[in-house]
């Protein structure tokens, strides 16, 4: 079994400025998702997509791999990350490179472990399933959401769902947005990161955080140190 790790990290960011590289907890957030790549095991390769030299720098310093850069194609505000694996992953088929799995990770994932990243592969092995997506469930069912009106008046998008409880509702999951564990082959054949046999990994709220502007930023560095007090917490009661 021939894995790849691709950590997806371009230069340009609106909402955050440098982004990808901007020092979280005392380093840059990208080196948390390169650390967990490589202490996961295994991977033959933990490589970072890229078009930015600094960002190239410090992926190398953290110890993955920036074989190539990417194509000004995939480097713009509208490529999807789909389009970015399967550039990568016909580059190194160019170089007589061919891998059975991927893990694309995302580096504004701090959360993200070595652990977690074996038990994804694992289970996208043991189920033969075509992808795996980390999954976090809604804190509050969608079904009871409202909408506003052109005149400012809320009303419930599904009013047949007004006086349900919430314990009587179907569970929804929202996309965690950290990783994807992918079958090579599918992913050639369907393109997509969400395909037709697509397995979850549930998470727990405080394992994730979405990160888009400043206050996410700072909500995630508490989050971030509220685990890792924990973690101390469960290795000292050992």
């Amino acid at each position: 079994m021939k894995r790849l790790a691709v950590i997806t990290a371009r230069g340009g960011s609106k909402r955050i400025p440098r982004k990808n590289i901007k020092p979280f907890c005392g380093k840059p957030i990208l080196a948390y998702s390169v650390e967990a790549a490589l202490d996961a095991g295994i991977f033959h390769t933990v490589m970072v997509s890229t078009d930015d030299e600094e960002i190239a720098g410090l992926a190398r310093q953290y110890g993955a791999e920036v074989p190539f850069f990417r194509s000004e194609e995939t480097s713009n505000d509208h490529a999807v990350t789909a389009q970015v694996l399967a550039e990568v992953l016909a580059e190194y088929e160019k170089r007589g490179q061919r891998f059975d799995q991927i893990c694309c990770l995302y580096p504004t994932a701090p959360f993200i472990t070595g652990e977690r990243l074996r038990c994804a592969m694992e289970l996208l092995t043991q189920k033969q399933a075509d992808s795996v997506l980390p999954v976090v469930r809604f804190g509050f069912p969608p079904q009871r959401g409202v909408t506003v009106s052109d005149d400012g008046y809320l009303a419930y998008k599904w009013p047949e769902n007004r006086n349900a409880r919430s314990q009587d509702l179907e569970p929804l999951y929202h996309d965690a947005g950290q990783f994807y564990g992918l079958n090579a082959e599918s992913f050639r054949k369907q393109g997509t990161l969400v395909m037709e046999k697509t397995v979850p990994l549930v998470l727990r709220e405080s394992q994730v955080q979405d990160i888009d502007t400043e206050e996410d930023w700072r909500m995630a560095e508490i989050k971030y140190g509220m685990w890792k007090e924990r973690q101390a917490g469960e290795d000292g009661g050992r």
